[in-house]
């Protein structure tokens, strides 16, 4: 990983004044990094991503993150807008599984299964700033959470860290989290609403996207894995050429919302994952992780008032959240999540930008 891994940091910037469980240490803040004509806005509330201004190919800067004017509005946030998910990110079925012959019984939030970490998962907690550096030369910033044993019903205490760095034209994401003292299954993910055209410009069906897998886990009627990992070929999944996103989206009941067995992921590196491409606008997104999964979700469901009062409306943006297989706790074929004590896990992410005429 090199360079990429080592970038993590954080401060203070701007105070909303809301305090959680009364310490003055956990005020939800805003931050701010830039560099060039790149900038972004986080919160320590939920580690989210606030906002991400890139320039068009004339030059014309567009906030392309799908979310709220004020940090605060994310508590009551459903949507998972910009935010660091986890214990375990995706859904666990029946909100249960067994480790090393002890059952745990999760806390389910949606119906029977659990969904993102549960009702109180990582993006709803505040996380505390352990370095901001926005005058660096590659400014970041590390947020940092102690899960404790026992939070939404998972085994042992477990510290996380996630850094958002900028780097030129690229925005790197680490993701770490070690085990203290019981093995327990961690899958981080950061949950970016992404329309290249801008946050307001309407739905993402013309924009074009390829996608590295040639496999895909389906899923049954509850969006659960099957514990079948099948080709792409022959299904409106296969995006291994370039498509826009809409040209298959009626064959499938709402949209997209499944996850893809990256190639190469037996070699635990980093590999490119997508390439997003907006013509209107000629943003480029190209994404890269060391994750072996990436769940394409094509805002199904929205029906939200965001920035500015516009409401998102379904397919107003796409997610590409790499991640372990979903509810691979219940399925042994699937990479496994497990942590053991005093053992890590790292998530690698790096967003390229560009423009193309």
């Amino acid at each position: 990983m090199g360079k990429f891994s080592v970038l993590f940091c954080i401060s203070i910037l701007v105070a909303f004044g809301s305090v959680i469980n009364g310490s003055e240490e956990e005020k939800i803040k805003v931050y701010e990094l830039k560099k060039g004509n790149i900038s972004m806005k986080l919160t320590n509330y939920g580690a989210h991503i606030i906002s991400l201004f890139l320039p068009d190919k004339n030059g014309k800067l567009e906030d392309v993150l799908l979310g709220y004017d004020s940090a605060e509005e994310y508590k009551n946030d459903t949507s998972y807008f910009g935010a660091t998910v986890g214990r375990v990110a995706n859904r666990i079925a029946g909100a249960q599984f067994t480790l090393n012959g002890t059952h745990y019984k999760l806390v389910p939030n949606e119906g029977k299964n659990m969904l993102h970490g549960g009702p109180k998962g990582f993006s709803k907690v505040v996380w505390k700033v352990k370095k901001y550096k926005p005058e660096s030369n590659a400014p970041f910033i590390i947020f940092t959470y102690h899960s404790p044993d026992g939070e939404e019903g998972f085994p042992g205490n477990l510290h996380v860290a996630v850094g958002y760095t900028l780097i030129g034209d690229k925005l790197s994401i680490t993701m770490k989290a070690k085990a203290l003292n019981k093995a327990t299954p961690v899958n981080l993910a950061q949950h970016a609403y992404w329309n290249l055209g801008g946050q307001n410009s309407g739905d993402i069906l013309s924009e074009e996207i390829q996608i590295f897998a040639s496999q895909y886990t389906p899923v049954d009627s509850q969006l659960i894995p099957t514990g079948k990992i099948e080709s792409v070929k022959g299904t409106p999944y296969d995006f291994l050429e370039p498509n826009t996103i809409g040209s298959r989206i009626k064959q499938l009941a709402n949209g997209y919302d499944i996850n893809y067995a990256l190639d190469g992921s037996e070699k635990k590196k980093m590999k490119k994952v997508a390439i997003v491409k907006d013509k209107k606008s000629g943003r480029v997104l190209e994404l890269f992780s060391n994750q072996p999964g990436v769940q394409f979700y094509t805002s199904n469901t929205l029906n939200q008032k965001g920035k500015g009062g516009f409401v998102y409306k379904p397919h107003a943006a796409l997610c590409l959240e790499t991640q372990g297989y979903p509810d691979a706790v219940n399925h042994p074929n699937f990479p496994s999540q497990i942590v053991n004590p005093g053992k890590s896990y790292k998530h690698y992410m790096l967003f390229k930008f560009s423009t193309t005429s």
